[in-house]
């Protein structure tokens, strides 16, 4: 058994430090890629099974998008965090430590998720209120609320060991466990709604279960000692050299999902105060966006961990070249799917909205702008995963808050007044397009990091 773990870890060093890397990398997106399409699709499936039930109960389903964001807050700040250290460790061959890290990171998302779901259950409606739910969608925010809360615990979890499993190359188990989860979610949400007519709490056990199922899958390989990392309450420590090094590099996560749960609210209580078809709108058309927006952060996933172990192994040419290679692949794409989503999107807003055509035209707006603006979303997502895989936490922190806080929530209100309903569903665009203006002068200090490093390594 050791002798095939050594094995894997010799054929994992040589595929990172000597492999093609546009092929290592792609390697590393797909099946990461492939995972996020498959959550952005069983994501979407709520929002189209209960668009059947009307425009209030679909306006609910947006609500409960933001507490997601809420049970998604620790854990990817955890997650994000233990992966780049994780990749940094493996690529100097400290597999002890890294063993530290991923238990450390698991353990302590398990915790957050339970406090989650206590205080969730116990003021679930001033809860639901406070993140946007409005008179007419209260009810419906509760019940699909009420089981995605009891399990917030594995929720967090999945989080870490999905990240931490590409960290080590394992990708293809990471989206098996949660593809899995996302494929039953579509098969479920029919059958609890419709066949059992449970309506939006049918939806709710639908994703509750479809999430327990992904924790299963994703904690077998660890449990059965098949992934190169162990998780053990053994390697558990709670001590700053483990936990200080998740907390600055996933603190740009917690961050960025922090601000996701902050814009949410405003967003949703600004929309619901004009009306509950402009909320479903720009909740549908959200989900929607989710597949970009998958595509890029899968893409991005499969970069990190190839520039975080070379950084680790001193291998700074090959961080310049994945640099290179991953900004020109992430605009070219982007650029082709903005274009494919900003002709499609009257057809696909319309599916949900069959018969409001105030949701249609607010949703139809929304995906279009942001379509625009994908590339430039494309190329700052890139960019931050460099600062994350590179353990710059700072770097990582100001773009990865930049979307849904530093661009979005000094403009959102000024927007609202002015246009109304229509600079609701505008604000998200503009936010991408300005988050440029900080990424360009960090990705200029990132590069003359590494050179500096790169000519350090040659003198000496």
């Amino acid at each position: 058994m050791e002798q095939l773990e050594n094995q894997h870890q010799t054929h994992r060093e040589t595929m990172m430090l000597e492999g093609p890397l546009p092929q290592v990398i792609s390697r590393m997106a797909v099946p990461s890629i492939i995972s996020f399409l498959i959550t952005s699709i069983y994501n979407l499936a709520d929002a189209f099974f209960v668009s059947s039930l009307g425009t209030n109960a679909t306006a609910a389903v947006s609500v409960n998008a933001s507490l997601d964001q809420v049970i998604m807050m620790a854990g990817s700040m955890l997650a994000v965090g233990a992966a780049s250290y994780i990749s940094r460790l493996l690529g100097a061959k400290d597999t002890k430590k890294a063993n530290q890290v991923i238990s450390t990171a698991f353990f302590l998302a398990v915790l957050f998720g339970t406090t989650v779901m206590l205080l969730g259950v116990t003021f679930i409606r001033p809860m639901v209120r406070l993140l946007g739910a409005t008179d007419t969608c209260e009810q419906y925010a509760i019940e699909y609320a009420t089981y995605v809360l009891l399990v917030a615990p594995f929720m967090a979890a999945n989080f870490v060991m999905n990240h931490c499993l590409r960290s080590e190359g394992n990708a293809l188990l990471s989206m098996f466990g949660m593809g899995f989860g996302g494929i039953l979610n579509c098969f479920l949400d029919p059958f609890f709604i419709f066949y059992l007519d449970m309506g939006v709490t049918g939806a709710s056990i639908a994703t509750a279960i479809s999430k327990l199922v992904s924790f299963s899958i994703l904690i077998f390989p660890y449990l059965a000692r098949r992934t190169t990392l162990r998780i053990s309450l053994r390697s558990f420590r709670l001590r700053w050299e483990v936990v200080g090094e998740i907390f600055m590099v996933g603190s740009s996560s917690l961050f960025r999902s922090g601000l996701a749960v902050v814009s949410g609210i405003v967003l949703n209580n600004l929309a619901g105060n004009i009306s509950d078809s402009l909320m479903a709108g720009i909740g549908v058309s959200t989900k929607i966006m989710m597949f970009p927006f998958g595509v890029v952060l899968g893409f991005g996933t499969g970069f990190q961990p190839v520039a975080g172990f070379n950084w680790g192994a001193k291998r700074y040419d090959r961080v310049t070249e994945a640099y290179r290679f991953a900004s020109r692949t992430a605009i070219a794409g982007t650029i082709l799917m903005g274009v494919a989503l900003a002709a499609g999107a009257g057809p696909l807003i319309g599916l949900f909205a069959k018969t409001d055509a105030s949701m249609l035209e607010f949703g139809t707006l929304c995906i279009q702008l942001q379509a625009l603006a994908l590339p430039i979303h494309g190329w700052v997502a890139v960019v931050n995963m460099l600062c994350a895989g590179l353990g710059d936490a700072k770097g990582a922190l100001t773009l990865s808050t930049a979307r849904q806080g530093t661009c979005f929530l000094p403009i959102v209100y000024p927007m609202a007044w002015l246009w109304g309903g229509y600079g609701v569903a505008s604000v998200q665009a503009v936010a991408d397009l300005l988050s440029l203006i900080l990424a360009i002068p960090l990705i200029r200090k990132v590069k003359k990091r590494v050179q500096e490093a790169a000519q350090a390594q040659a003198a000496s």
